[in-house]
């Protein structure tokens, strides 16, 4: 379209710099000298988060040195209208036990009238063989690479009743005194599974799950996630409606469920994409 700004050389750099995070990440997993370490906040991070991150921020400052940088292992590094958002390893907990559901988050996002939104995002899980990725105004695929992506979109399920929730955990609702509006809203929805992490996201994103919630994230934990969500023709905002990944927590669906999702979970709005 004229006058859209073209990403198509910032998504195939991060392709690039999944495709390194990968090999490292996969040459750690379910090794049995991995070392695992507790942060302040009482978070596991291992030795091949820490690696990840510092490959990816490597490429980064080689390919794209004005750009700023924010990663969950080491900070924010630079300034300016442009900051890419990275998650090494989005599910360590997952990665430290042997479980394959854990992926690498990388997205750019660019400076604009309502703040810093995401419109590069790639969430690759090599342990499940599965990535996607988008870019604004490109739409969402997934796929093993750029080369083979097949193109995916949100469901059309318009009723709760038909729909399918996904969700990582109860204790986070319970803490935040919303564990009986969640309840009610499992009750109302044909289905309910806890696949965690960014997986709900990306389902959502190619129409296998119609919505999903967390009650409790950090910007690299959604940047790249959102910005799937939204090419796939979804919503992706906060429990309080504002679209984009700067509530602290997430709310997804196919668009159609949205405002009930939100109403539901005490967050109101309006629906946004």
């Amino acid at each position: 379209m004229p006058g859209m700004a073209d990403y198509h050389d910032d998504l195939r750099l991060a392709h690039a710099l999944a495709d390194t995070a990968d090999a490292a990440t996969m040459a750690r997993f379910q090794a049995l000298d991995l070392k695992v370490e507790t942060k302040p906040d009482m978070t596991p991070v291992s030795e091949a988060d820490r690696a990840a991150e510092e490959l990816i921020r490597a490429g980064l400052q080689e390919a794209r040195p004005g750009d700023a940088i924010l990663g969950e292992e080491y900070g924010v590094e630079g300034s300016g209208p442009r900051r890419w958002v990275v998650d090494p390893i989005d599910g360590t907990k997952n990665y430290v036990r042997g479980v394959p559901v854990w992926a690498t988050l990388i997205a750019l996002m660019e400076e604009g009238e309502s703040g810093f939104q995401p419109v590069v995002g790639v969430v690759s899980a090599p342990a499940l063989g599965r990535r996607w990725w988008a870019a604004k105004g490109l739409g969402a695929f997934t796929g093993a690479g750029l080369a083979e992506g097949r193109r995916i979109g949100v469901s059309q399920v318009a009723s709760l009743a038909d729909a399918s929730f996904a969700y990582s955990s109860l204790s986070g609702w319970e803490e935040r005194g919303r564990l009986d509006a969640f309840l009610d809203l499992t009750r109302a929805c044909w289905r309910t599974r806890a696949y965690g992490d960014f997986w709900p996201y990306m389902m959502v994103a190619e129409g296998s799950v119609d919505l999903c919630a967390e009650p409790e994230l950090s910007l690299w934990d959604m940047a790249a996630v959102a910005v799937v969500v939204q090419e796939a023709g979804g919503s992706y905002t906060g429990l309080d409606g504002l679209p984009g990944p700067h509530s602290g927590n997430a709310a997804a669906s196919n668009g159609l469920l949205h405002e009930e999702l939100l109403s539901r979970l005490g967050g109101g709005g309006t629906p946004a994409g």
